[in-house]
């Protein structure tokens, strides 16, 4: 008999409240949870799909080894046995810092999953890790932990009170508003508060579905945000479109009025592409709005500038006193104290990498850096790697390179629910599981949240017999290292003597497990209590919106929010004294990203269900573009830069800036048979072949996903057809 069964889809930051119905352990309907008390209008097709990567026909489902060039199924005790004594004699050989790790995007989504495998990295001592945010959120991070002391003081978007949007890089129509932070159902809301008077600016260089019910759309060339923001910035600050009460409160003010008088206008509106008389525009209506918010997404994020570009996306707030104020970007406490969490449980930095130098940013080595750590000879060089729910090959730059570099390694482990691309030199297939078959708490998504806000997920299927959890196998390679959990010596004992209750008693729920640390994290919060949260399976709006609470919860050294700090305000100056960029006669367009409601980076591009007849990423670029290089929609286009090529089939569009070309990056993984019973499954071309992983955001490491030089010609070839599932 068929049942309904409540919890939150785990794909993106907006978490909609879902409805599974349940068959015999089945999920055969995924819709909406229409009583949720936070957020289901959000609702799309990646959480509709959901459950055909639980029922994928390749789905991992017991630990594989590589012996050849074949899989062959092993029990979870050799795996552990195996792979914990080659870990041990690697580290044993060259140190702890030769074992790393990289973690996807589903990892950041499951409370349980991430603490235990940063746990397993705290109890080997290695400092070499690799993360997501790399790619895509580290700039805003970084600005997070300068200008308010910690990585996790996002802001998030005061939606029903701002009476102006200006909105950069961001396609929120098909994005969803979020990014980091979440506002439920916010792009309606944000054309709620449009019919009501306010105003929405969006700053793109492609008319997107949000750019065509924009008040005013301003068509920026790429990489070039930051030119837009400091030319705003100059003008508000001469006008006087400040708060005196928000800019003396903060310290460096004056450092951003020395920035702004050696700007030129002029200067600035010819980098970024955009009319003197348009920035001024714009900068009148947001200065002089009784309520606004500055908020930017991966369109700045993933430049060569982005980290500059966020950090005057919040100062625009800052100085126009919109920061924690109604209607501009606040700072949610939620039910646990994130930040002090973060501050004093996180790692501490080490200075540099090991081959480039470069500084490390929130405690992560930038993936475009592990193939030169793979491949460098001299301490420290990388022999085991553990790709913990990640496709790096495809998510990163440059990824051919990648690719040779993880053949060269003496163990790789790849944790996932299938073999994807970036799998198929491993040495361990581990499986994981699927969001739909947890039970999970997440304490560090309360400051995330638009309102106090709690929910508990429970589980709506149950796993596969004998898959272990992520959590419970790190904890258990851990143990068989002979390794603390945490760095912590004793905390090993524990796990082993709370087992040893667990069985004599016959009740596995004294076992340890991660709802201690979360229980415990609950009681240091005080807010809240574990059977309240648990006793609502339709989530739980807590409490009303606060503001103010910013500047109670800084950690920044003088308990100030830090307007101009040191290393963002000398890259800011740098960029303002170097030449404007020219267009490389090699390669004169610019390779941009782009953002599809079914889409989710490398994580869901592999389920049919999502696309329909679409088994191929395009290439878009505008009519004048097309028709110089004798190309029509239809046509596969050669697209080439100084890293790579690709080929793609081309859409012709009015909608995108001349000179630039768009096109999508998660495409292109194939999905393997590990039992190589069948050919793999391969949907789209990938793009981030184009992307060199050496030019990089000096402050985020983060590559230029948005802003790519590249050569365009028409090709002989037809594009690629995905094969069927199998």
């Amino acid at each position: 008999m068929a049942e309904t069964r409540f919890t939150y889809c785990r794909i993106c930051e907006t978490r909609c409240g879902i409805a599974v119905t349940v068959e015999g352990n089945r999920a055969v309907a995924i819709g909406p949870d229409r009583n949720h008390a936070y957020n289901y209008r959000d609702f799309c097709v990646k959480g509709k799909t959901a459950a055909e990567v639980v029922e994928h026909p390749r789905r991992l489902r017991t630990p594989m080894k590589r012996v050849g060039d074949r899989y062959v199924e092993a029990s979870w005790e050799e795996a552990t046995r195996e792979i914990g004594a080659t870990l041990n004699r690697i580290i044993a050989d060259d140190g702890a810092d030769a074992v790393g790790m990289y973690n996807g995007n589903p990892w950041g989504y499951s409370f349980s999953h991430a603490t235990f495998s940063s746990a397993w990295m705290e109890a080997i001592g290695s400092a070499s890790r690799y993360n997501v945010g790399s790619i895509d959120q580290h700039s805003e991070m970084l600005v997070a932990e300068l200008m308010y002391g910690s990585a996790l003081m996002p802001l998030v978007p005061d939606v029903d009170d701002c009476d102006c949007f200006f909105l950069i890089g961001m396609n929120p129509a098909e994005s969803r508003f979020n990014w980091v932070a979440s506002a439920p159902d916010g792009w309606a809301r944000v054309l709620g508060r449009q019919r009501d008077g306010a105003q929405v600016i969006i700053v793109d260089p492609r008319r997107t579905p949000s750019a065509e019910r924009a008040d005013i759309h301003l068509a920026i060339r790429p990489g070039q945000d930051w030119a837009l923001l400091l030319a705003m910035l100059k003008i508000i600050l001469d006008n006087g479109w400040t708060d005196p009460l928000a800019c003396s409160e903060a310290t460096g003010y004056h450092l951003l009025r020395e920035l702004t008088a050696d700007a030129d206008l002029d200067g600035l509106a010819t980098r970024c592409g955009i009319p003197p008389e348009a920035i001024e525009d714009v900068a009148r209506r947001f200065g002089t709005a009784r309520t606004a918010m500055a908020w930017n997404h991966t369109g700045v994020s993933q430049t060569l500038t982005g980290t500059v570009g966020n950090w005057l996306t919040h100062v625009l707030n800052l100085v126009t006193g919109r920061t924690d104020r109604p209607g501009g970007r606040r700072f949610e406490r939620g039910f646990v104290d994130v930040a002090k969490l973060w501050d004093n449980m996180a790692p501490a930095n080490s200075a540099t990498s090991r081959v480039r130098g470069l500084p490390k940013v929130i405690n992560t080595i930038s993936l475009s850096e592990l193939p030169a750590e793979i491949t460098t000879p001299g301490p420290g060089q990388m022999k085991a790697l553990i790709i913990d729910a990640g496709n790096p090959v495809v998510s990163g730059p440059d990824g051919e390179t990648l690719d040779a570099a993880l053949q060269e390694l003496e163990l790789l482990v790849c944790i996932d629910l299938v073999q994807r691309e970036s799998h198929r030199h491993a040495h361990w297939l581990i499986p994981g599981w699927h969001w739909l078959e947890r039970d999970e708490f997440h304490p560090l998504w309360g400051s995330l949240e638009e309102r106090p806000f709690v929910q508990y997920a429970f589980r709506a299927l149950d796993p596969p017999e004998g898959i272990k959890e992520e959590w419970e196998f790190f904890t258990n390679l851990a143990l068989e290292m002979r390794r603390p959990l945490f760095g912590k010596p004793g905390f090993n004992a524990i796990v082993r003597s709370s087992r040893v209750v667990a069985r004599l008693t016959g009740k596995p729920g004294l076992a340890f497990s991660p709802n201690w640390v979360t229980w415990a994290m609950l009681r240091m919060g005080g807010r809240l209590k574990w059977r309240d949260i648990k006793s609502r399976p339709h989530g739980w709006v807590y409490g009303e919106k606060e503001y103010g609470n910013l500047r109670k919860s800084l950690l920044t050294d003088d308990g100030r929010i830090q307007a101009a700090p040191e290393s963002i305000f000398a890259e800011a100056r740098r960029l303002l004294k170097s030449p404007p960029p020219e267009s490389d006669k090699r390669y004169p367009l610019l390779l941009i990203n782009r953002r599809r409601l079914q889409s989710m980076n490398s994580w869901t591009n592999e389920l049919p269900g999502l696309f329909g007849r679409q088994r191929h990423n395009e290439l878009e670029m505008h009519e004048d573009d097309a028709a110089a290089l004798g190309l029509a929609t239809g046509d596969v286009a050669l697209v080439t830069s100084a890293t790579g090529e690709v080929e793609l089939p081309v859409r012709v569009s009015e909608a995108v800036r001349p000179g630039v070309v768009v096109s999508e990056h998660g495409w292109g993984s194939r999905i393997f048979d590990p039992h190589g019973d069948a050919e793999p499954v391969l949907y789209g071309a990938n793009r981030n072949l184009l992307v060199s992983n050496e030019q990089l955001d000096p402050l985020s490491q983060i590559p230029a996903l948005n802003g790519t030089p590249v050569a365009v010609a028409k090709a002989t070839s037809r594009p690629p057809q995905a094969a069927p599932a199998s």
